[in-house]
């Protein structure tokens, strides 16, 4: 238990063996377990909105397992895209050390959701609003965006020290990922869902365009 316990405490510490030397494929692994074990966490609070009762029982682990989905996803399909930048940029050899820096940083995110779980928890008790529980769980994403962010600058300041053009793939990449990312969650929403509708794990017409709709939306604030 202890060993497990140091592993989140390493990373979010921004140790260096996370991403460093060898066994790239067992480090990916713990990493990706860590995703999945603390973002049930967080999703599985954040699906509690509306109570547990009945079939909202079902919104509690659908969001469970919707928060490491769309992490993962999001990093597995971004991925291709930056290594084809890497290679453009002759850093290819450097590839492995981005991916479980980058990775590490998805870990820490969802560490530091599950930590802000009991906040949302509160929330949820607190207000009955649901738009403006919508809007605390994204403020509670951006809080563990942002730390994250701090955890990939410290994984990642070797590469920059080594070539400075690192730095310019490491904002390509917060572009590419977070470009995938607004599409996917839109894809796999509702991750809390409304407490008077049906309990489902995509809402109709998940498949839409998210860009589209979200452009619309600011339309909509101009010309009411």
């Amino acid at each position: 238990m202890t060993t497990l316990a140091r592993y989140p405490d390493a990373l979010l510490r921004g140790r260096m063996w996370w991403v460093q030397g060898g066994r790239t494929l067992l480090r990916l692994g713990q990493l990706a377990v860590m995703v999945v074990m603390f973002g049930l966490i967080y999703g599985a609070v954040m699906g509690s909105f509306g109570g547990l009762a009945g079939e909202r029982l079902w919104q509690v682990v659908f969001a469970a397992m919707k928060v490491p989905l769309l992490l993962l996803c999001t990093f597995v399909l971004s991925l291709p895209s930056f290594f084809v930048v890497n290679t453009l940029l002759g850093l290819r050899r450097d590839f492995a050390h981005a991916v479980r820096a980058l990775i590490a940083a998805q870990a820490g995110l969802t560490i530091i959701l599950a930590a802000l779980a009991p906040l949302t928890g509160f929330w949820y008790v607190s207000f009955t609003g649901y738009e403006a529980a919508i809007v605390f769980n994204g403020v509670m994403f951006a809080i563990a965006s942002i730390s994250a962010q701090m955890i990939l600058s410290r994984l990642y300041r070797p590469l920059i020290e080594s070539n400075r053009r690192h730095r310019l793939l490491l904002r390509a990449w917060l572009v590419i990922y977070g470009f995938v990312g607004i599409q996917m969650g839109w894809v796999l929403r509702p991750f809390i869902g409304h407490p008077d509708g049906p309990v489902a794990f995509f809402r109709q017409g998940a498949w839409g365009n998210g860009y589209v709709e979200l452009f619309q939306k600011i339309l909509a604030l101009f010309y009411q």
